[in-house]
Order: C-alpha cells, then sequence, then structure tokens
C-alpha cells in the first residue's frame, strides 16, 4: 500500500508546543479546517483517552498517535517535528519526542493496521529519526518522508558506477539469461544510494531486496517488487534465504524459479558477487511436492511480521541475550485443540485491533510475555489469540539435527499435525527457524548472536 499519497505539505509542521496534548492540538488544526466533517474537541479528547489506555510512544523519540472515526477519507496523517523535544508522560529516563504522526483513520478503512506497521518500519532505526529531525525546513522534511514511504525525491542521487560494477551488472544480466532466471535480485543495501536502477536491467523482471525501504533514494517504481528483510547475519545467505521465503508467500517467486543475486559488502556501493539460487533445490525438503508454501489462512504480511519479531528477539533479545521463543501461525481451530494454557492468557478480553501482531505497538508486549514458557499461538489474520501455550501433539516420525531441543521438537510436531507454520527462537543460539509439514529452515545460523 502506497501511504506516502496521505502526507501533505500543508500538515507537515514545526511544532510550538512542548506538551503532547499542545502537539496534538497543533496537528489537529491542520486538518480540521481543511475536513468539514471532524470536530477538533471530539478527536482532542479520543486521543487523550487512548493515550491514557495503551502507550502511542513508539520509541527513538517518535509518537504516534491515533484514531479511528466516522469520515469519508480513508486516513488523514499530519506531522509535526520538534528540534527541542517534547515532555512525554510515561517514558523512561525523561525521553523526549521529537517527531509526532498524528494518523486519522475512517471506520471503515481497510489497511489500518498495515498503515501504523509502515510508519512504525520507517522510524525503527534512530539514523533514520535522525535524517528526519535534522530536515533544514519542513518542506525537505516532507520529501523525506515520502520518499522514504515509496514517493520520489525531487532531485534523487544518481548511482555512480564504476569499472567493476559495470562488468557485474553486465555478466549477471549475461547469466540470468543464459541461466534462463525468472528475475535478478538486488541486495539493495550494497548502496548508499539507487537513482537510475532503470538502465541496468530494462529487460529482466528485478527484485530490491533492502533491510529498510527508507535507506537510499530508490526509485521504487523501476522494480518489479520490492522485498525488505532485516538481516543481522554477516552471511549473505540468510538474508537471501528469508527474502526467498517472502518471496514466495507473496507469489513474487514461484517454487520452480532461478534467481540471479547480485550483492555486495552493505554501504560499500561496490557489487561483488554473482550467485544463481535454483529455488526448488535450495527449498526442495521445505517445499516436497507442495507448491504453496503459505498456509491458506495466513496472510503474508503476518508471516513477515512474526519473522522480523522472532529475528529481533534472536538478535536483540533481553539483556543482550536472546530469548528463546516459539510461534504458531495459521489453522488456529485445530492448533487450539493441541494446546493448553501454562498460564492465565495475557492477551483475553483485549479489543482484536489491540492485540494483532500488525499493530507496532505490541513488540515490546510480545518481547515481554516471550520469557514465559510456551507458544504464542498466532491466529491468519495477525491476531494474538495467546501465549504461554504448551504444545501436546500426537507423536510423529520426524528427526531432527542434534542440539535442538523440546521447543524445536514441538513445533515441527505441530507443524506436521495442523496446516500451520511455526517459528523457534533458540535461547542458546540465537538459531531461528522456521517449520513447515515437519520440515525446517534455518533463516539465521547458530552462534551469529553471540559472534556478532
Amino acid at each position: 500500500m502506497r501511504i506516502d499519497r496521505y502526507f501533505k505539505r500543508t500538515r507537515t509542521i514545526d511544532l510550538k508546543s512542548t506538551t503532547f496534548k499542545g502537539a496534538l492540538e497543533e496537528l489537529l488544526a491542520t486538518c480540521v479546517g481543511r475536513f468539514k466533517d471532524l470536530d477538533k474537541e471530539k478527536l482532542l479528547s479520543g486521543l487523550m483517552e487512548r493515550e491514557r489506555t495503551m502507550t502511542t510512544y513508539l520509541g527513538n523519540g517518535v509518537a504516534l498517535p491515533h484514531l479511528r472515526v466516522k469520515m469519508s477519507r480513508r486516513f488523514i496523517f499530519a506531522v509535526g517535528r520538534s528540534k527541542e523535544g517534547i515532555a512525554y508522560d510515561g517514558v523512561k529516563d525523561e525521553e523526549k519526542a521529537h517527531l509526532v504522526f498524528l494518523l486519522i483513520a475512517g471506520e471503515s478503512a481497510t489497511g489500518y493496521l498495515q498503515v501504523l506497521a509502515s510508519v512504525a518500519r520507517l522510524v525503527k532505526d534512530q539514523a533514520s529519526v535522525d535524517h528526519l529531525v535534522e530536515s533544514p525546513d519542513t518542506g525537505i522534511l516532507f520529501e523525506r518522508l515520502t520518499s522514504s514511504l515509496g514517493g520520489l525525491p525531487s532531485k534523487p542521487t544518481q548511482f555512480r558506477q564504476n569499472k567493476l560494477n559495470r562488468l557485474i551488472f553486465s555478466e549477471a544480466e549475461k547469466i540470468a539469461k543464459g541461466s534462463h532466471c525468472a528475475s535478478i535480485a538486488i541486495f539493495g543495501d550494497t548502496l548508499n544510494s539507487g537513482a537510475g536502477i532503470k538502465d541496468w536491467f530494462p529487460r529482466i523482471k528485478t527484485i530490491l531486496v533492502t533491510r529498510n525501504i527508507g535507506e537510499g533514494d530508490f526509485d521504487h517504481e523501476v522494480f518489479s517488487s520490492v522485498i525488505q528483510v532485516r538481516s543481522f547475519s554477516k552471511s549473505r545467505m540468510a538474508q537471501l534465504r528469508s527474502a526467498v521465503l517472502i518471496g514466495m508467500t507473496r507469489g513474487i517467486i514461484q517454487g520452480n524459479d532461478r534467481i540471479c543475486c547480485i550483492g555486495g559488502i552493505p554501504g560499500s556501493d561496490q557489487f561483488d558477487t554473482v550467485m544463481v539460487v535454483d529455488v526448488r533445490r535450495e527449498f526442495k525438503t521445505l517445499l516436497g511436492d507442495e507448491s504453496n508454501f503459505l498456509p491458506p489462512d495466513v496472510k503474508p504480511e503476518v508471516l513477515e511480521r512474526v519473522i522480523a519479531v522472532a529475528t529481533e528477539l534472536a538478535v536483540e533479545g533481553r539483556e543482550g541475550r536472546p530469548v528463546g521463543s516459539m510461534f504458531v501461525v495459521g489453522d488456529t481451530a485445530k492448533v487450539e485443540k493441541m494446546t493448553k494454557p501454562l498460564v492465565l492468557n495475557p492477551f483475553y478480553g483485549y479489543k482484536e485491533e489491540d492485540r494483532n501482531i500488525l499493530n507496532p505497538f505490541m513488540d515490546e508486549t510480545i518481547k515481554e510475555f516471550s520469557s514465559i514458557d510456551g507458544a504464542f499461538i498466532i491466529r491468519g489474520d495477525g491476531l494474538l489469540v495467546s501465549s504461554g501455550s504448551l504444545i501436546h501433539t500426537p507423536d510423529y516420525a520426524h528427526s531432527l539435527p542434534g542440539g535442538l531441543g523440546a521447543r524445536h521438537a514441538a513445533a515441527a510436531a505441530i507443524s506436521l499435525a495442523t496446516d500451520c507454520i511455526s517459528i523457534v527462537v533458540s535461547s542458546s543460539s540465537g538459531q531461528v527457524t522456521v517449520f513447515r509439514r515437519g520440515v525446517l529452515l534455518a533463516l539465521i545460523e547458530k552462534d551469529f548472536a553471540r559472534s556478532s
């Protein structure tokens, strides 16, 4: 979903207030005069009430207050910047908010959680936030925002092709054609800026794989598809595995495709590797004879979000150590028949919208509850059904590599007994493993967390 169209220059302002309530009043003033069906006092009251119920502070100096109302438009965004910072109740260490994204959504608007998640991804990285806050004026702040969210900057920087890069691109195109590749995957984290890419492979389907869609001034419209994959491993295969997995769930990549991959050291602006991946061979055990990797009731964006959370638990964890955890996604009705609670369900009784894994404000909650023994049970649309669930399935004949324990055995068994996907984070090594139909795929290698 392209959400940059909902941002406007006139609703991108420098804030004068030093309080959160005052900031909301300033931002609402940019909306109410333009849209007559909005009531400023009711909106302010609703936003403050939500804030008392659950904080909308994302971290890194960014707040994302949001509210659903009855209105004709789908979404309205207003953005406020404060270089001095705004006092925010409940934030530890007296941290201040420097960016406030106000989102007003129509009651019937679809994709509400996906829009929240898109903004949250943009501000996940402190460097990206600093880049926005330090914009010389609100006009440039607006351009940087819309560029990061999918729009095009007015003056994109051109990537300079040196002799080696030209050779890599030329040979990659020959290799792709000669090996009958369905597409070329470019690992964009190699680049500091990516405009001008349309001149590279004009006749071949091109996929951009990147850690952060907002990194660099990529002209996204020249790519057939963009896959965002956060990778912490030094091994390039780790990001490739995740990218292919996500590509298959979205239908971007097919099980019988060959893909020509071009990559290099991140941030070097120098490509140095060309590799052809035969998806069927690389993922043979995982795919088996099935053409559809994703369970029928699981949305691709839900699986992507679970993988992202699992990766963060593996790398960041708690107190510098990976947190062992397990996620079971899809076929929930059948899965629940094979689970029982170890603790009272912490998600019981909350609105579905507030306990969906696509909601960016659930990140910290999930990470805190990950220390509870048992699994997270997640519906295919992202609803967090329960945590601390014990898996008990019939005995299945499946073998696991040495060193994998009871959590991995339970994940393998439930993926055989039901039409689900299970994901495990190892507490000892930080390895992230996906199970489908009893077969495992390691997305992140053992012991990388301790060596990085």
